[in-house]
This record gives C-alpha cells, sequence and structure tokens, in this order.
C-alpha cells in the first residue's frame, strides 16, 4: 500500500524508446513520479530503491522478468510489480502471476488504462488487460484437473512448491523446511522430473493448475 499522495513507478524494460515513453508518461502525469529506468532485472535489482511500483518486461536479456519478480519482491516486499509485455498466452500470464506479479498488462494498452492501472495496483489491487482477462477466465471454466493428478509428489515436496508460489526463495524456503539450499535443489530436479517442467515458474504453475497447492 501506498503511505504518500505521490505513486512512485520504477520501469524495467530493455527496448530503449519504450523505457524513455513510458518514464515520460509517469513523470508527466499528475500524481506519480519516476522511481527509475532499467533495462535488466539485474540492473532493477542494484539500483532500485523507494517504489510503490515497477512495470517488468517479461522477455528481459540476462534474467527475465518472470525470474526476477520474486527476486525483487524478496528485496522490496511491499513492491507491487506489473508485468507489462506483448505476450497474451496464458501460460506466460500464469508464470507471471504465480511468481509475485500483481498485474498482467500488454504493452499496447492505452496510456490512459495504464495509468489507472498503476493507481489500481498502488491501491493494493490487481490489474488485468481486458485480452488477458478473458483468456484466464475462459481457461478456469475449461479446465477440469483429473483425477487425483499429485504426479506422486511427497508431502515435503508439496509443502516446497507451496513455499516458492508464496514468493519464497530457495534460499528462505530451505530456512522454512528446515534444511539447506542444497537439498532444496535436489527436491527440485525430482519435482521438475515428476511435472516434466524445466523450471521453478513452471512447477508453481502447473501445480496450481492441477490444484496441487492449497
Amino acid at each position: 500500500m501506498v503511505s504518500e499522495s505521490v505513486v512512485r513507478v520504477a520501469v524495467i524494460e530493455d527496448q530503449r524508446d519504450i523505457r524513455e515513453g513510458l518514464t515520460y508518461l509517469i513523470a508527466n502525469t499528475a500524481g506519480f513520479r519516476s522511481a527509475g529506468a532499467f533495462d535488466s532485472v539485474e540492473a532493477a535489482l542494484a539500483g532500485l530503491h523507494d517504489a510503490d511500483v515497477a512495470l517488468i518486461d517479461i522477455g528481459l536479456p540476462g534474467m527475465s522478468g518472470i525470474e526476477g519478480i520474486p527476486l525483487l519482491k524478496q528485496r522490496h516486499p511491499s513492491l507491487r510489480l506489473i508485468a507489462l509485455t506483448v505476450y497474451e498466452d496464458e501460460e506466460k500470464v500464469f508464470q507471471a502471476l504465480c511468481a509475485g506479479a500483481s498485474g498482467y498488462l500488454l504493452k499496447k494498452t492505452a496510456p490512459s488504462r495504464l495509468i489507472e492501472g498503476l493507481r489500481d495496483a498502488a491501491s493494493g489491487g490487481s490489474v488485468l488487460s481486458p485480452e488477458v482477462a478473458t483468456r484466464v477466465i475462459a481457461l478456469f471454466k475449461e479446465f477440469r484437473p483429473p483425477e487425483a493428478a499429485d504426479y506422486g509428489l511427497t508431502p515435503h515436496e508439496t509443502r516446497l512448491l507451496t513455499l516458492l508460489g508464496d514468493g519464497h526463495s530457495y534460499k528462505t524456503a530451505a530456512a522454512e523446511l528446515g534444511s539447506s539450499v542444497n537439498t532444496v535443489g535436489f527436491h527440485m530436479k525430482s519435482i521438475y522430473s515428476k511435472l516434466q517442467v524445466h523450471s521453478k515458474s513452471e512447477a508453481v504453475a502447473k501445480a496450481l493448475r492441477s490444484r496441487l497447492l492449497r
């Protein structure tokens, strides 16, 4: 939640023209202030301070936006992150939201709607582009998980996935479980194999879709 009347917004976007355009829009809109512009997650992790909301692209060089969201949330717990991307597919939406994003907007979003979304997110709300919201709602209506779709996960593996879905890193999840980071890594290899995925965000997204996490 924002404690000041001015909403401080950071932009994490590798395309210079888009990054500068967004920064200009924010800096010249009443009630908003630019909190920095970064061309990568790595740069944001090093230089981001005092932001209420951050717009983050998904397809960034180096670390992806989806990988960066939980790291930024861990470093700045009160920061609200909104994925701003060209991707409309459900998988990317789920991965971003499971990683801890407070919203998912398309880059073609009109400036007025973008500002409205930033204001909503800063006030504690969640925002989705209409096209994305329609897809997500339709997916939930059509989705029917198979019976007993537990994929053979152990209670410990399910607990680990739940912690990761709540935004924990391997290190903080290990602390919660009373184990080491190496042990968490060992269990994640088993989880990847059972769920047939290749990343933490994919594992959490698939577990949520299969209603393995509560």
